[in-house]
This record gives C-alpha cells, sequence and structure tokens, in this order.
C-alpha cells in the first residue's frame, strides 16, 4: 500500500467512540490488517491552553503529527482515529496536512438518543463534571448532525452491542474482504 488511508469516528459524548475504536481494532487484528488506533481526544489534552491556540487544534496536530510520523515510519499505512468532531469538513486538512494529500478518508458519525447518552455518561462520569459533560454532548450532537459532511455514514448505537457497530463500522472501511470479516 502507497497511500494511508484514516477511519474517522466521531460522535458527541457517550456514544460510544472509544469502545467502538477498540472493538474496531480487535476485528482488524483478528484478520491481520495491519493498523494504528489514536483516540485523538487525548492529543490536545493540555491546560492551560496554548497561547494562540485556545481550541488546542494547534497543539492537537503536532501531536497527531508526532504520533502519526512513528507510525508511518514503521510501515502503518491505516490509521483508526476516534475524536468526538473528527469527521467535520475542518478536521480533512489536518489529515491531508499529517498522512498527505492522497490520504483516503472513511467517516462515520456514531448517534444515540439524550437518554443513551445520559445512562452511558451518568455510569461513566464519576465526578464534578456530569452536568457539564451531559450539556456539552447534547449541543455537540446537534452540531454533528448539522455539519458532518455528505457522504458520513451514520450509525446508531441506542441498544446495539459493541461487536454490532464495529461490524458495520469496518465494513464501511473495505479493509477486511467480506469473505474473512
Amino acid at each position: 500500500m502507497d497511500h494511508s488511508e484514516v477511519l474517522l469516528i466521531g460522535g458527541r459524548a457517550g456514544v460510544g467512540k472509544t469502545s467502538v475504536g477498540w472493538e474496531v481494532s480487535a476485528r482488524l487484528r483478528a484478520a491481520q490488517v495491519a493498523h494504528a488506533v489514536i483516540d485523538g481526544d487525548f492529543m490536545g489534552q493540555v491546560h492551560p491552553a496554548p497561547e494562540g491556540d485556545p481550541h488546542r487544534a494547534v497543539i492537537g496536530e503536532r501531536n497527531l503529527a508526532a504520533v502519526w510520523g512513528n507510525y508511518a515510519e514503521l510501515g502503518y499505512r491505516r490509521l483508526v482515529y476516534v475524536n468526538t468532531v473528527s469527521v467535520l469538513d475542518e478536521a480533512t486538512g489536518m489529515f491531508r496536512r499529517v498522512m498527505g494529500d492522497s490520504v483516503r478518508i472513511v467517516r462515520v458519525l456514531l448517534t444515540a438518543t439524550d437518554e443513551t447518552t445520559e445512562r452511558r455518561l451518568s455510569g461513566r462520569e464519576l465526578g464534578s463534571e456530569l452536568a457539564a459533560e451531559l450539556r456539552n454532548s447534547a449541543r455537540k450532537a446537534r452540531m454533528l448532525d448539522e455539519r458532518a459532511p455528505v457522504g458520513t455514514l451514520r450509525v446508531v448505537t441506542d441498544g446495539r452491542t459493541v461487536i454490532g457497530v464495529a461490524a458495520e463500522v469496518v465494513a464501511a472501511t473495505g479493509w477486511i474482504p467480506a469473505s474473512v470479516s
């Protein structure tokens, strides 16, 4: 493979992005498909934000470039990237700058109802940020629904197993031949 490919898994908090990302990786490993996984939510986690970078986009891109550079040097060409807003058009430039202009991008937006995400987040957010996380999750769900580009695969996670959702996501990549998956 002479070009890179990235699977972007986006969605609101509590939709199951991280769990699905790890299950996608498990399916790819089982099929012997070489890949790397990056949880993009951690690429810009610094406080305070660097001067001139209030949304931490610059530091996030620099960190992605450093980590992907290490993977690419070792021969990896496929990346599973999990991040809330990664499916949006403005992220495309970052992946083209980091992975090359010819990178093939597959966008998957995971969705879930407010009730489902509230239940999931209530079990996960055990500290002081649950109320803020619930508000932000609802706001991001609306924004993602409005701004996800045409061609983005939307996958509902309500009432489904992580295994079933991941199978649908992997199928969208074409990385595993149908006879193997």
